[in-house]
């Protein structure tokens, strides 16, 4: 059979679980910036007590939407209202399939009246271009995609590069290599910056929990923007932060960036999955974790769930619209943090020293994730109450924590169980060693984590629903 589409590839699996269960995929790479630049406890420590520079050039896809529909395209996808949306703001934007199950989410940038660029992963830009192609929409698309994971010798190039300048001595760093004082700009606002004499688009955002700036412009003027920031900092501890470390920071800061997309079920979905190609991130991602469902759609996730409710506003006609009016009165499971037991975290490294076939799941750091989207079980009494979803460790508190999802009757300070790793000994994507299962002692802690990230704003990193 000729596999030119998802669809095709889903039917001659039979199960997509048993699919993305043992997908070939391999570890998702954070392309093109170096692991570490110092060292990546150092780099988790600045964005705490100094400053950092995070590289965010590469590893996003992006897409432009422009035309006289893009606001009605858009607002046709999203879960978010669009009343407010002038041309100073960004917006996270989460659109759902018509089940009412997340897909994705990605920042979406309005730089015009009639031109909007949207930034993060791919499966939300997929579905964006499936519906500007398909539908009657007066558009135009320009997509740049994230670089290739492993380019080889091939040269990579994209249209923007795009830093973030985070901590506490950033606003007093941007302010120098501004050459003054910068214009006040309201969080999730855009404004401008100068740097090595060109004026730059800047997005007031705060990954760790204190004002800071996202810019970006030009990729061929990265270079000198860069060094320019570097220079401003040298002395107030800017560090830059290698790609070992960047993922960590949602970990403290509470947003869980890798839920499956809810695409593989649903015969009004079946177009989208005739459309998205045989060898794209639906198809040959991964599902890992020890939580195992014959059933694809128990591994889908409401915009509730993960803490997005506050944006869910019915005030516009949207994709999946019926179904979340008919989900907004029940209780839903909300998002926590894990806090894992030091103990058994070290019981689980000690493991290593056994022989073999006596290891458990091997736990890698800073980033323990070893598939596109994790689902560990987490229980109570053998009962399943929720998914360790996104899992690492953190310097600055010297503790193993996780993202995940819990059942409504879960409260903050509970201890339950997470099972880690996979059954029968592991299943055969090429990130799993032969192994055997454990369980660790997890506290169910706010997320944020970082009592910084929860102060600093009332903002979706903060909300639980």
């Amino acid at each position: 059979m000729n596999k030119a589409s998802l669809e095709d590839v889903l039917q001659a699996a039979g199960n997509p679980v048993a699919m993305l269960r043992n997908s070939q995929i391999g570890a998702y790479v954070y392309p093109v910036v170096p692991p570490e630049f110092a060292n990546w406890r150092d780099e988790q420590r600045a964005w705490r007590e100094t400053a950092v520079l995070y590289d965010q050039s590469h590893h996003m896809a992006e897409l432009t939407v422009e035309g006289p529909d893009a606001l009605d395209l858009l607002s046709n996808l999203a879960i978010n209202s669009f009343a407010d949306f002038p041309v100073t703001k960004a917006k996270h934007f989460v659109p759902c399939t018509y089940d009412g199950y997340v897909i994705g989410d990605v920042i979406l940038f309005r730089e015009t009246d009639y031109r909007f660029n949207m930034v993060g992963r791919v499966p939300t830009v997929n579905w964006v271009q499936f519906h500007a192609e398909t539908g009657d929409y007066d558009v135009t698309l320009e997509r740049d995609d994230r670089s290739p994971a492993r380019p080889g010798k091939n040269p990579v190039v994209r249209r923007h590069y795009r830093y973030q300048v985070q901590g506490p001595n950033a606003m007093q760093i941007l302010e120098r290599v501004n050459g003054g004082p910068l214009a006040d700009i309201k969080f999730f606002n855009l404004g401008k910056i100068t740097i090595a004499g060109r004026e730059i688009p800047a997005l007031h955002h705060g990954m760790a929990g204190v004002p800071g700036l996202e810019i970006w412009g030009p990729y061929d003027d990265g270079d000198e923007v860069r060094d320019a920031i570097l220079e401003a900092g040298a002395d107030l501890g800017l560090v830059q932060v290698g790609s070992r470390a960047y993922a960590t920071n949602t970990l403290e800061s509470g947003w869980i960036p890798s839920e499956l997309p809810a695409v593989y079920t649903g015969e009004k979905m079946k177009a989208y999955r005739e459309w998205l190609p045989a060898d794209g991130y639906e198809a040959v991602g991964s599902i890992g974790g020890s939580f195992v469902s014959d059933n694809i759609e128990d591994y889908y996730v409401t915009p509730y769930e993960l803490g997005y409710g506050f944006y869910v506003n019915f005030d516009h006609d949207f994709i999946g619209r019926e179904a979340l009016q008919e989900m907004a009165s029940r209780p839903h499971r909300r998002k926590v943090t894990f806090e894992w037991n030091s103990e058994d975290v070290g019981r689980v490294f000690q493991s290593m020293f056994n022989p073999p076939g006596e290891n458990f799941k091997v736990i890698d750091l800073p980033l323990s994730n070893y598939t596109s989207a994790t689902y560990d079980n987490v229980t109570i009494g053998g009962r399943h109450v929720g998914f360790s979803m996104f899992s690492g460790y953190t310097f600055n508190d010297r503790v193993m924590i996780s993202l995940g999802i819990v059942d409504p009757d879960v409260d903050d300070g509970d201890v339950l169980t997470l099972v880690w790793g996979e059954e029968d000994g592991g299943t055969r994507k090429t990130t799993v060693e032969p192994h055997k299962q454990t369980e660790i002692r997890v506290r169910v802690t706010p997320a944020p984590y970082s009592r910084d990230a929860r102060s600093y704003t009332a903002g979706w990193r903060a909300r639980t629903s």
